[in-house]
């Protein structure tokens, strides 16, 4: 008991995707090429937002917010990943798993909580051009943004604390591509009822929640546009959200997608694959939506270009 007690000495072995040698460098190369794109992506578009005076507005204040969030959580797993499979290696050590479950916990709800912000910033837009200023100031915005990285900070820390209660034995596997608070307490040795009580609680606040806010306020939203007279007044409304809508769709269509993997094939290796979409595909898709579908984005990237150009 004594290996078990001392959490301290413990590492855990991330199993990953994989045990086939042979695809270690096909794994290698597509989660850098994606995770290289996912940065460059966002980071573009971090600038292009803060560079064009046309942009400084409250959609996308959060949608630069959203786009930084995404580059913390691909650099909170990703980096790791490449490192294993690079150096043909599965260790990390229990304060790595910690600190990288603590972050990855982090930036994964805080992209929940955004959506959410940005959907009801879109249901004030339409549903409430007239006041729309006056509802979104830039305190409000502040605000809330503010509001999403302290509850998030306190929930994380709570769950890390909880965490540190229970007993590992050393070596033991992860059949995850990084440590995930569902999977670390499937393989502990002390009793987990307490932090499964609390993840159920937190999920029903933190996930639950904001989805509930995002349904609401697209069914305004499209009751609103609904009653307009004007084709092209229609149009228009759903453009403006279209992006949103799309990112909405591929964030908790790929999270449900690996709930029901696990779900119904119980294999390790369906939940891990079905991960990658949402930690590392969906972070790497949205600055190609918010660009491709966004004009007013289409035309500050072409500006932070011709800036560039010599």
């Amino acid at each position: 008991m004594e290996a078990e007690n001392h959490t301290e000495l413990s590492e855990f072995l991330l199993l990953g995707l994989s045990q086939d040698s042979k695809l270690q460098p096909l794994l290698f190369g597509l989660f850098l090429s994606m995770y290289l794109v996912s940065a460059l992506g966002n980071l573009l578009i971090i600038l292009a937002i803060s560079s064009d005076s046309h942009l400084h507005t409250p959609m996308y204040f959060f949608l630069s917010n959203l786009s930084f969030t995404d580059i913390c959580l691909t650099s909170t797993t990703v980096p790791k990943m490449l490192v294993n499979i690079q150096t043909q290696r599965k260790d990390i050590s229990y304060t790595g798993c910690l600190t990288q479950l603590y972050f990855f916990m982090i930036f994964a709800v805080l992209d929940n909580l955004f959506l959410a912000v940005m959907a009801y910033d879109r249901y004030v837009a339409i549903c409430h051009p007239l006041h729309y200023m006056v509802i979104m100031n830039p305190r409000l915005c502040v605000l809330l943004v503010l509001m999403s990285w302290f509850i998030i900070f306190w929930v994380a820390l709570a769950h890390i604390l909880l965490m540190k209660r229970l007993t590992f034995s050393t070596g033991i596997e992860i059949p995850h591509l990084f440590c995930e608070l569902t999977q670390l307490l499937k393989v502990a040795c002390s009793d987990t009822l307490i932090n499964n009580l609390f993840v159920y609680v937190m999920t029903a606040l933190l996930a639950v929640f904001p989805v509930t806010g995002i349904l609401f306020s697209y069914s305004r939203i499209v009751s609103s546009v609904m009653k307009m007279h004007s084709t092209a007044g229609k149009y228009k409304a759903f453009s403006t959200c279209g992006s949103h809508l799309s990112v909405v769709s591929l964030f908790y269509g790929t999270s449900l997608v690996e709930y029901l993997s696990y779900a119904v094939t119980r294999s390790s290796q369906s939940s891990s694959i079905a991960s990658v979409m949402y930690t590392v595909v969906t972070p790497m898709l949205n600055p190609f939506i918010y660009s491709l579908r966004n004009k007013d984005v289409k035309g500050a990237l072409g500006r932070l270009f011709s800036r560039a150009e010599p």
